[in-house]
């Protein structure tokens, strides 16, 4: 009981962070017609967010167990609790980026102390996937949530309107709520404690040796590579559906929902999935699927013609075509970090979890600002056509991968830990 309470605490904060690091794609596309900035201007939001997240990871992931997860996400819920209230306390183009890289400082403390306290509560391999799968899925139904939530706060009619920013009032509510349950959720954090008379900068070091053992070194590539592709759909995906499909605007939004709810769907099915096949070619699937459905779905974009009067029922059949690329992409960020974390003593969760939000960070922001400069200076096929390049990077890098699990698991079946 006291777990499951544990875990409810840990799914509500990803669900209050889901809406907020993926509102990015939307508050783009507002900002661009609300402050009068270029496209390639408004992708700097993805920086403000990513960025912060991997220098934060990076300066503290290595002794946040000292400070306590507890402690780290209570102060990150409060600073974007205050974040959020200064959006339509005091709207403006900066505020919206101070807004970003708050949430990204508050995730990196987040994320590593959840996935750390995942390390804590698992009872073995598979129970880690399995909670692993099901809280990256609980995170993309707030995904899924907050494309309709800021969707019905847009004005359509009136481009111009900041009518969306009162959002904010009901996000910090739930930051709010979220603090209090957290607040009052008791959890032993004794087992992730580090050895003692260790300074921090021997836990800053030895979080860097880590990342050169080749499996890691060989996991953070993947896993930048995956979250670019993610990012790159993700963050421009309600522009695409704007300015190539011609949907209004908030509509544009809505149907992105399609698109959040396949990664939702494929990552809580992913879970029962992994328990019965092996991982490996699971994610080779996955991995080929979302390119099929790039080439299948781009043609299809071409030669749109406005409908003025366009609906759910009229739209380009690419409309609902495309986002079902989530249900490939879906298993396979969640699959490669419980593989990695799983093969590491607790104590180490920490500073694993910090090398892996930096590199996410960073493949995040890079994929958005790549797509941002493509879409804004050539246009939006050939900006997501351009994906087709880092999904068959991702392929090669799933095989090292891969090869460097089974390298490292194969002097363990003479000693007890793996």
């Amino acid at each position: 009981m006291k777990n499951q309470r544990i875990i409810i605490a840990l799914f509500l904060i990803y669900f209050v962070f889901a809406i907020l690091l993926n509102s990015v794609g939307t508050v783009i596309l507002q900002v661009i017609g609300n402050y009068n900035v270029s496209k390639s201007s408004a992708s700097v939001l993805e920086g403000f967010k990513d960025l912060p997240i991997a220098i934060v990871s990076f300066l503290v992931a290595s002794f946040l167990p000292r400070i306590g997860y507890k402690n780290a996400m209570l102060v990150a819920l409060a600073i974007v609790g205050g974040a959020s209230v200064a959006m339509p306390l005091l709207p403006s183009f900066l505020t919206t980026k101070l807004l970003f890289m708050c949430v990204g400082i508050a995730f990196a403390l987040v994320k590593v102390s959840v996935y750390s306290t995942l390390g804590l509560i698992a009872t073995d391999r598979r129970h880690h996937a399995g909670i692993m799968n099901s809280l990256e899925g609980f995170f993309m139904l707030g995904v899924l949530s907050a494309y309709w939530v800021f969707g019905h706060f847009i004005d359509s009619a009136h481009p111009a309107s900041q009518s969306w920013l009162q959002v904010y009032w009901l996000l910090a509510g739930l930051c709010a709520l979220t603090f209090v349950l957290l607040l009052s959720t008791p959890f032993d954090e004794r087992a992730a404690q580090l050895p003692a008379g260790r300074s921090r900068w021997d836990d800053f070091l030895a979080m860097l040796r880590l990342f050169f053992k080749p499996l890691v070194c060989v996991f953070v590539i993947t896993a930048f590579l995956y979250v670019l592709i993610e990012q790159s759909v993700g963050t421009w995906l309600p522009t695409f559906n704007n300015e190539i499909l011609k949907l209004p605007a908030a509509m544009s939004v809505e149907v992105t929902s399609i698109f959040a709810g396949c990664l939702a769907l494929g990552r809580l099915s992913a879970g029962v999935l992994l328990r019965r096949l092996n991982w490996f070619p699971v994610m080779l699937a996955c991995v080929i699927g979302m390119g099929a459905t790039v080439l299948l779905a781009l043609p299809l974009t071409r030669d749109v013609v406005a409908d003025p009067h366009i609906g759910w029922s009229t739209a380009p059949l690419a409309t609902f075509l495309f986002p079902l690329i989530g249900l490939f992409m879906a298993p396979i960020y969640p699959a490669i970090n419980s593989v990695m974390l799983s093969s590491l003593p607790q104590n180490q969760h920490s500073s694993m979890t910090g090398l892996l939000v930096i590199f996410s960070a960073l493949g995040g922001t890079t994929g958005s600002l790549i797509t941002g400069y493509v879409f804004g200076n050539f246009n939006g096929h050939f900006a997501f056509y351009l994906t087709l390049v880092p999904i068959t990077l991702l392929l090669a890098m799933l095989v090292f991968f891969k090869r460097q699990v089974e390298r490292a698991a194969a002097p363990c079946h003479t000693a007890a830990p793996c």
